[in-house]
């Protein structure tokens, strides 16, 4: 649920989204830890960060944080996926995300006082555990997107997937 102190971050985060992407950007573009952003047009890559900035309210007005956290961070990550970003990259772009948010939000001041900055400290608990379950949500994507498409080359060599008894958790063991 949303409460007033959390409301000055979100519509920073909102009214801001474009700045603080291109922010991120420039750090994915350079940074070491995310090769695969250095050659991407910046349009596709600042609209990664822009899908998730436009929906961050989403995961603060809802009841069920987890599901809507999965509902942002899968899209989030099959679209990373289906544009071949490594899995630990699209994890560190995230973190990424995440750190530029705050230190927009820190650098323009947006809580003054001591009491924001109190209350602040408790949008950041909220927001820590939404990265965490994005974190896992991608995570989660990845390795169902991954055994789906090692599955689809098995079906087409015609050779019987060996997942539900080596990937335990698998889609066939779903079914189960």
């Amino acid at each position: 649920m949303t409460t007033t102190h959390t409301t000055k971050l979100i519509e920073t985060i909102e009214h801001k989204a474009q700045e603080i992407a291109e922010q991120w950007y420039k750090n994915v573009k350079i940074n070491p830890k995310t090769p695969i952003f250095h050659k991407m047009p910046q349009n596709d890559a600042i609209e990664l960060a822009l899908k998730f900035y436009s929906n961050y309210r989403k995961l603060f007005d809802t009841d069920k944080p987890f599901e809507e956290a999965h509902a942002i961070f899968s899209k989030y990550a099959t679209t990373c996926y289906e544009m071949h970003i490594p899995l630990p990259q699209a994890i560190y772009s995230i973190i990424l995300m995440r750190r530029h948010m705050w230190l927009f939000a820190e650098y323009q001041a947006v809580f003054e006082t001591a009491v924001e900055q109190r209350h602040a400290l408790e949008s950041q608990s909220r927001m820590i555990l939404m990265f965490d379950y994005a974190e896992y949500v991608v995570i989660l994507t990845y390795d169902d997107l991954i055994r789906n498409e090692v599955e689809g080359q098995f079906k087409t060599m015609k050779i019987k997937s060996p997942f539900f008894v080596l990937w335990p958790g698998g889609v066939k063991e779903k079914g189960k």
